[in-house]
């Protein structure tokens, strides 16, 4: 990971300046933060804030008919003029056209998961577009390079929700994946402030993708109560659900997610019918609410702006501390 200039220091071209490496030159960002693809949440409004701060914002396609989803991508034109990408959750796609909608609108980023890397890879690959794959073990993260894939999004239990039931923490995943493949590798489950974003490239990484952090900031088209929950929960304010079936779910503590943490019986997908109350109406126990462990470290709703700034200055000034402290 390079790093060069600061906030303060803008280029001739009016761009900000700060980290180097292949996740930047690939993607066209300036800082490598991915916002998550949240169904329902990461749509124009929160996708735009995110490329307009100079990271990534993602449109996800999994939650809305193609019509929909069609909608959000093209409203991106209008909203910035600076890189975006869509997710293809293959196990949610509802009309296989969206793979071919995604490729005539511009968009030179995807995010394969929940599926077979092989599926779309070449597809998107040769209509140049870049394409990186999720994955939740090493073994996954092998099959997906086998397949071609550009790079991987690494994502470890500690993240919000649908997740593999194997339960293997970000600090034991991406170093163990970051050592065994050649592709550059974008960390998930975990990250917050600079801090962690720092840790991550410690790890491997070369970037790194916020979801829980992205939804309780301003610009997240979802309910205050759920942004609210988050910044008021603790560091034990998550449950990992359906931990024999596939997927688990990371959600935070409610008293839904409390009745079903131990019932080995139930599915816990069963109790995600009456997600748009919970979504847009704040009724906090009509489904689960997805969310990550690091919800006990949000304080306050802000907005993207200010969290990829805040984020990247953060990270850049503990690097520097590091290599000061520890480097003689």
């Amino acid at each position: 990971m390079g790093a060069s200039g600061s906030l303060g220091d803008p280029t001739s071209n009016g761009r900000w300046v700060m980290f180097d490496n292949r996740i930047t030159r690939m993607l066209g960002i300036e800082i490598p933060i991915v916002q998550a693809p949240m169904g329902y949440i990461a749509r124009a409004q929160l996708a735009s804030a995110v490329s307009n701060a100079g990271a990534m914002g993602i449109i996800e396609t999994s939650s809305g008919d193609l019509a929909a989803i069609r909608e959000e991508i093209a409203k991106m034109a209008d909203l910035t003029d600076r890189p975006f990408g869509v997710n293809i959750a293959q196990a949610f796609v509802r009309d296989p056209s969206i793979v071919d909608f995604v490729v005539t609108q511009g968009v030179r980023f995807v995010i394969t998961s929940a599926g077979d890397p092989r599926t779309y890879t070449s597809q998107l690959k040769d209509a140049g577009l870049t394409v990186f794959h999720v994955v939740p073990t090493l073994r996954a993260a092998l099959k997906a390079v086998d397949a071609g894939v550009d790079g991987l999004v690494v994502e470890g239990s500690e993240g919000g929700g649908f997740k593999n039931p194997s339960d293997v923490s970000t600090m034991v995943l991406l170093p163990l994946v970051a050592s065994k493949v050649n592709v550059p590798v974008i960390a998930a489950g975990g990250f917050v402030d600079g801090r962690t974003m720092a840790a991550a490239f410690a790890l491997g990484a070369e970037a790194i993708q916020m979801g829980t952090r992205m939804v309780a900031t301003i610009e997240s088209p979802i309910h205050e109560n759920w942004k609210q929950a988050i910044v008021s929960a603790s560091e034990t304010d998550t449950v990992l659900l359906n931990r024999h079936a596939a997927p688990s779910l990371r959600v935070l503590r409610t008293d839904r997610s409390n009745a079903l943490e131990f019932d080995v019986s139930s599915n816990a997908m069963e109790h995600m019918a009456r997600h748009q109350e919970l979504y847009f109406g704040g009724d906090m126990d009509a489904a689960l609410a997805l969310g990550g462990a690091v919800a006990g470290r949000i304080e306050a709703i802000e907005p993207v702006a200010d969290v990829i700034t805040n984020c990247a200055n953060e990270c850049l000034e503990v690097l520097r501390d590091l290599g000061s402290t520890y480097v003689k």
